[in-house]
């Protein structure tokens, strides 16, 4: 963190307005850094595999076959559809930082997004990692486990969690 700014800044994004509150905090709140190398802000989202964002595999789905077929087309219309919700995702977060000066880059991996972000975090050395929280109950977050706590044990930078200020 030469330079008196930060090298390298990751803002998690999910499409909820959590994670874009979190993307105006950290525009509004961070100095990257100017010198070179300058420090950039990646905006990173992790799209879900198919079979995790359809909700069940295709190869579930009864045709009177063996449960291990999969159906090419249903699984090219469910990833054609997780694309058009990504690009949505990142065209808003991109609108969000078009009227700053900040050097900016997308990245959009697939996977599960506890494990994705802190392998991207530690792939770019990251300086810091910015996410929003959506601030589940205890059952909820019992069952289906916060992104935000997981990442925060087990990545090695700091980690600013922007909670909803309403």
């Amino acid at each position: 963190m030469s330079g008196g700014g930060l090298g390298c800044v990751i803002v998690a994004v999910d499409g909820g307005e959590e994670s874009m509150n979190a993307l105006r905090w950290a525009l509004k709140n961070l100095k990257l850094r100017s010198t070179p190398p300058e420090g950039s802000l990646v905006i990173l989202h992790v799209q879900s595999p198919p079979s995790i964002s359809a909700g069940l595999s295709p190869g579930a789905i009864p045709f009177g076959g063996p449960s291990d077929v999969e159906v090419p087309a249903f699984t090219a219309a469910i990833v054609a559809h997780q694309r058009r919700i990504t690009d949505a995702i990142i065209a808003h977060a991109l609108q969000i930082c078009s009227d700053t000066n900040v050097n900016f880059e997308r990245k959009v991996v697939v996977g599960d997004p506890k494990e994705k972000v802190c392998e991207v975090v530690e792939e770019l050395h990251a300086d810091l990692l910015v996410m929003g929280s959506r601030t589940f109950g205890p059952i909820k977050r019992m069952f289906l486990g916060s992104v935000s706590n997981y990442c925060t044990n087990h990545v090695q930078c700091p980690v600013i969690i922007v909670k909803d200020t309403n």
